[in-house]
């Protein structure tokens, strides 16, 4: 959702929260169901509503009696403590799990849970919860982020809305004037939040599905040059008075193309009518394909919890049976994607315009970070491309050394048991 929080999820693709202080229960939620007491956390949403929302749903459920969390704060590193202890929730949203957090056994598999509905899961966010062939959260909305472009500055300069990344630095470069500038990918130039979207958009990956580095290839370095070439064009919005998750540069005029989040498309319709549209990242070179980085928190169940198989059912009611509450979640109260394809597809707000476009293209093109690509991997390639965009490294030797670091991250997780 339009939290800090959620916006970092998907800054890089992923979802290492830029969370800070650890906060204190804020919850009200008591659900009035009989059995067991189950806990049940949420990271502190932005949203007006959400909260109330989510202690409805709880309210709702006979089989148990469900207390809501609402936790402000650092909630990836609250959550993370809490498994280590018998005091946790019994039910909690979580990014992950964490590859270190399914291999030490803190959280159940919930696999069971999606018997007959699996192939319904947007598979680009469902693919991330699951290891060694079991799902370990059950994904509950799809944010992603999209290019905006204004249709009418495109159309007066007589630029095309771009379909590759070549087609993007000569647009970028048309469009800058005196007032405007072509593109804005963040007051960094575009290495905070692009992180391994141009990869996927030259037809490579972070990690291969055989858990190997997937950016071990010449089209890398050639695809993080053109975003070089960008920042050197001076086409790129910098210092902007607020950054890439904030619409408000593009809907001011100050570029007529931005890199943001899907959560800025009712905001951006309603003040810019139907003069604008959305695309992917553009391909680059004969083997790529446009790229859409997605990222999905997800219900997660603690292995520590008292009634874990009461915990199970209630996460398969809320987030898998009542569809009606999981479509009411992602769109009443900030715009979001359902995690589940049928749901997408039917809602009212997403069935046309750039909201259906942005949809489809979540669906055909959407990735998110694998579980194998862990911290210290993302801190090398981040330093990495901040680097080659913003000091000209070079990236072929960048790269090197970026592919070295993640050889041995991989390594590493992969002798854990």
């Amino acid at each position: 959702m339009t939290s800090i929080n959620r916006r970092t999820l998907l800054a890089a693709g992923v979802g290492a929260g830029l969370l800070t202080a650890c906060g204190s229960n804020t919850g009200r939620g008591d659900g009035g169901g009989s059995g067991p007491r189950l806990s049940q956390w949420y990271h502190q949403y932005g949203e007006t509503g959400a909260e109330q929302a989510v202690e409805r749903y709880a309210g709702a459920y006979k089989k148990a009696h469900i207390s809501v969390q609402w936790r402000p704060g650092n909630y990836d590193q609250q959550t993370a403590a809490a498994l280590l202890t018998g005091s946790g929730p019994d039910v909690f949203e979580v990014n992950g799990p964490t590859l270190d957090q399914i291999q030490a056994g803190q959280v159940v598999d919930l696999t069971e849970l999606l018997d007959g509905v699996k192939d319904d899961f947007n598979p680009a966010v469902l693919t991330p919860k699951t290891y060694d062939g079991k799902i370990w959260a059950i994904p509950q909305v799809i944010d992603t982020q999209l290019l905006y472009y204004r249709k009418s500055l495109l159309k007066d300069a007589g630029v095309e809305p771009p379909a590759t990344l070549d087609a993007l630095v000569d647009a970028a470069r048309k469009l800058t004037d005196s007032k405007t500038k072509g593109l804005f990918l963040g007051n960094d130039g575009g290495a905070g939040v692009l992180g391994g979207t141009p990869l996927y958009a030259a037809g490579l990956q972070l990690v291969t599905d055989d858990g190997k580095v997937g950016f071990d290839d010449p089209a890398a370095a050639r695809t993080l040059g053109k975003l070089r070439q960008l920042y050197a064009d001076k086409s790129l919005l910098l210092g902007a008075p607020a950054d890439w998750s904030d619409p408000s540069a593009f809907l001011q005029g100050l570029t007529a193309m931005q890199w943001s989040g899907l959560w800025a498309l009712p905001q951006v319709r309603k003040e810019l009518g139907d003069d604008f549209g959305v695309l992917p990242f553009p391909r680059d070179g004969a083997h790529g394909r446009p790229s859409v980085p997605v990222g999905a928190y997800g219900a997660a169940v603690s292995a520590r919890g008292r009634h874990r198989q009461a915990a199970k059912e209630y996460v398969k009611w809320l987030w898998v049976e009542r569809t009606d509450y999981q479509e009411d979640f992602a769109l009443s109260y900030g715009f979001h994607i359902p995690a589940r394809i049928s749901l997408a597809k039917r809602a009212a707000k997403l069935r046309s315009g750039a909201a259906a476009d942005a949809v489809r293209f979540t669906t055909e093109y959407g990735y998110a970070q694998p579980l194998l690509w862990t911290p210290a991997a993302q801190t090398a390639y981040q330093d990495a491309l901040s680097r080659i965009i913003k000091s000209g490294a070079g990236p072929e030797s960048e790269l090197r050394a970026v592919v070295r670091k993640v050889s041995d991250e991989l390594d590493r997780v992969k002798k854990k048991p």
